[in-house]
């Protein structure tokens, strides 16, 4: 517990020095966490939430981002990106999130410059920069974005321990990335897949199943991710399931009996 203590204390000595700041905030666990810290730090006026509207990510996940800023009497703002007018971004290579990140870091910059605040932040956590893959995180470095999560060498469990502490409603919150990481790598992203993947996740969010993933592998093969112990589960609902994933458009619905992990498709990079 001293450990983690600790990290508090160097993340708000950070923060205390930087005096105001807009955070990337897409009302995940990391990045609220951040800004909960950041406004108890530095004061609501010296505090800008900012939230990116695309397509890439769900409605729900923006209208949770506007409600947890507004229970945390944020100062919030919408932008809206449009990451598939980039043709890097919708070839989809493997400096994809490079360029999502780029485009989105140089509006929150944008942003901060004309309201005045001094600096932008993002949610990166100390195992972002351990344990995956994140093309982002250099967008981040080449554009001067701050990571006080990662600084202060936060990991996922240390924020969310946190989290609970402060009783924040994302201390449980699965972890979530925009869309665009359900494709493998070359395969083109379009709306219309961004659609049937986003109606195939709706669906799996009612199906009593907190952290899986759908991956989308072509125009007809869907492959579902979950926890080791919720593969009875999907099972027990196959049929529902592949009806409903058949409707959507997929022609092949598959259980990977890996189980869940966070970037998957990263796994072919390692080859």
């Amino acid at each position: 517990m001293k450990n983690i203590e600790n990290k508090s204390l160097k993340l708000k000595k950070i923060l205390r020095e930087l005096k105001s700041v807009a955070i990337a905030f897409s009302g995940g666990v990391d990045s609220t966490f951040l800004l909960k810290v950041a406004i108890d730090v530095l004061g609501d006026d010296n505090v800008l939430a900012v939230t990116s509207c695309a397509e890439t990510y769900p409605s729900e996940e923006e209208k949770e981002a506007e409600k947890l800023a507004r229970n945390m009497g944020a100062k919030h703002h919408l932008i809206h990106t449009t990451e598939l007018d980039n043709e890097n971004f919708v070839k989809n290579d493997q400096k994809r999130c490079y360029y999502c990140k780029k485009e989105l870091f140089s509006e929150v910059i944008k942003i901060a410059e004309e309201k005045g605040y001094n600096c932008v932040l993002d949610g990166s956590n100390y195992d972002d920069y351990l344990h995956d893959y994140r093309p982002g995180m250099q967008a981040a470095r080449e554009m001067e974005v701050k990571s006080p999560l990662k600084e202060a060498e936060m990991t996922k469990d240390d924020i969310r321990a946190l989290s609970k502490e402060y009783d924040l409603p994302t201390w449980n919150k699965p972890a979530f990335a925009c869309l665009s990481s359900r494709f493998p790598y070359g395969d083109e992203i379009t709306v219309d897949k961004l659609e049937m993947v986003d109606q195939a996740e709706r669906y799996m969010r009612n199906l009593e199943i907190s952290q899986f993933r759908v991956r989308h592998h072509d125009q007809n093969t869907a492959r579902i991710e979950v926890m080791p112990e919720k593969l009875p589960l999907l099972i027990e609902k196959r049929e529902k399931i592949v009806n409903k994933f058949k409707d959507i458009g997929y022609t092949y619905i598959t259980i990977d009996l890996e189980g869940y992990r966070s970037g998957s498709m990263n796994e072919v990079l390692n080859k």
